[in-house]
């Protein structure tokens, strides 16, 4: 079962890598104006449907919700593909199939924590986690070139086509996963009795368990302040991402920029190999002070350093990167009650999703009007601080026994 996941995650993670590139070179080829459109309205469902997902995961069995999004994503991309290769390209129709598609992420990925609490054991989550965080890190790296070398030598079409493959090929791997999970029994909340209308229920029941959700979060104060250190470094991640490549391709050329992504690339895989073979007895810790790293690239550029230093420090912060994903997907599932982990990751998963765009969007305003070396320190500063903040909760984060779940103790080895 194991196996079965991991390839199954491995060729979604690829096939969701290729959308961008493609979807980027169809919109070019008709109007490129548009192109601001069409990616959002993949982002908007996502954004607006993550606590959704995150309920539906929580009542379902992670490996059908998990098998339906990808089914969704490949009929999606199937369309797309089909209409650019009958030369259609009409930018309404990719918008909608794009928000298709990212509705169906939102409920898709709420379900991978619990799909990996149902298939390994405890012991193996750290190693499981660690080689979907490579898959995931070598899909970003190789999904661009796929899909450019698709769409230059066939077209845009064929290279969605191929996502769609990939889609159909990772909904039959998962469709032969079987977990132990069950849903909740019951009605959560105690809210249905025989003189309510039927969707008056289950709106209830829906608040309900949102609700109920959002209780397990803050009853967590560690990883209410961790999420929100994490959210901290996405938007310095989109404020580093929109100034670095103007910064540094000015001084040093493309060839800059992209030795930088690289050894960004790098150390990000490394640290996902390292992740689980190092004898970490605070997890937690680890993940906000690798998070904290961040502050090196930003101080890094906005002092005009060298462009290997720039690549040094940038290298460095990835692979804080690659050690964090595991051990916090790893830590998380050991903390939170398996019945609310599909509801805690989407909150967690909302606020890192909304952070990164907002950086892209208000880099080049606030840079105009701030200046971006000021920017750059005070972001990193911000980094640094919000998660450094949260190392300071955790030794005395113990969250309240309940009769269904008795927390551990945050820092236990994962």
């Amino acid at each position: 079962m194991t196996t079965r996941l991991l390839i199954g995650r491995a060729l979604s993670a690829l096939a969701t890598a290729l959308i961008p590139t493609t979807l980027t070179l169809a919109v070019l080829r008709s109007d490129a104006s548009d192109l601001g459109l069409v990616l959002a309205a993949e982002l908007l469902p996502m954004l607006l449907l993550l606590p959704v997902g995150g309920v539906l995961a929580d009542r379902l069995r992670p490996e059908r919700v998990a098998l339906a999004a990808d089914l969704v994503r490949c009929l999606s991309q199937l369309a797309i593909g089909l209409e650019l290769v009958l030369g259609v390209y009409r930018v309404a129709d990719l918008a909608v199939l794009s928000a298709v598609a990212g509705a169906a992420i939102a409920f898709g990925m709420p379900a991978v924590p619990r799909l990996v609490v149902g298939v390994a054991a405890e012991h193996e989550r750290l190693r499981v986690n660690a080689r979907i965080g490579v898959a995931t890190s070598l899909s970003a790296v190789a999904a661009p070139a796929l899909a450019g070398g698709v769409a230059l030598a066939a077209g845009p079409g064929w290279a969605a086509l191929l996502t769609a493959l990939l889609y159909a090929c990772s909904a039959l791997t998962l469709g032969g996963v079987r977990t132990k999970l069950q849903p909740p029994a019951g009605t959560p909340g105690g809210v249905r009795t025989t003189l309510q209308h039927p969707a008056e229920v289950r709106t209830r029941r829906f608040t309900a368990d949102l609700k109920e959700g959002w209780q397990e979060v803050r009853h967590r104060p560690w990883f209410l302040t961790s999420v929100l250190g994490h959210g901290v470094w996405h938007f310095a991640a989109g404020l580093f991402l929109t100034l670095g490549p103007l910064a540094v391709t000015k001084a040093a050329g493309e060839a800059g920029w992209v030795l930088i992504v690289q050894c960004g690339t790098a150390g990000m895989v490394a640290g996902v190999f390292t992740a689980p073979r190092l004898p970490i007895r605070r997890p937690l810790v680890v993940v906000q002070v690798s998070a904290a790293l961040y502050l090196l690239p930003m101080a890094a550029l906005a002092a005009g350093a060298p462009m290997p230093l720039i690549a040094a420090a940038y290298g460095v912060a990835m692979f804080g990167l690659g050690l964090l994903s595991p051990l916090w997907e790893t830590a998380v599932a050991a903390e939170i009650p398996e019945a609310a982990l599909g509801r805690v990751r989407s909150f967690d998963q909302l606020i890192s999703f909304a952070s990164r765009p907002l950086g892209l969007a208000v880099a080049l305003p606030l840079a105009g009007v701030a200046g971006s070396t000021p920017l750059l320190l005070t972001a990193g500063a911000l980094v640094a601080a919000a998660n450094l903040a949260a190392v300071v909760r955790i030794p005395g984060a113990r969250p309240p026994a309940t009769p269904r779940h008795r927390s551990p103790a945050p820092d236990r080895p994962a």
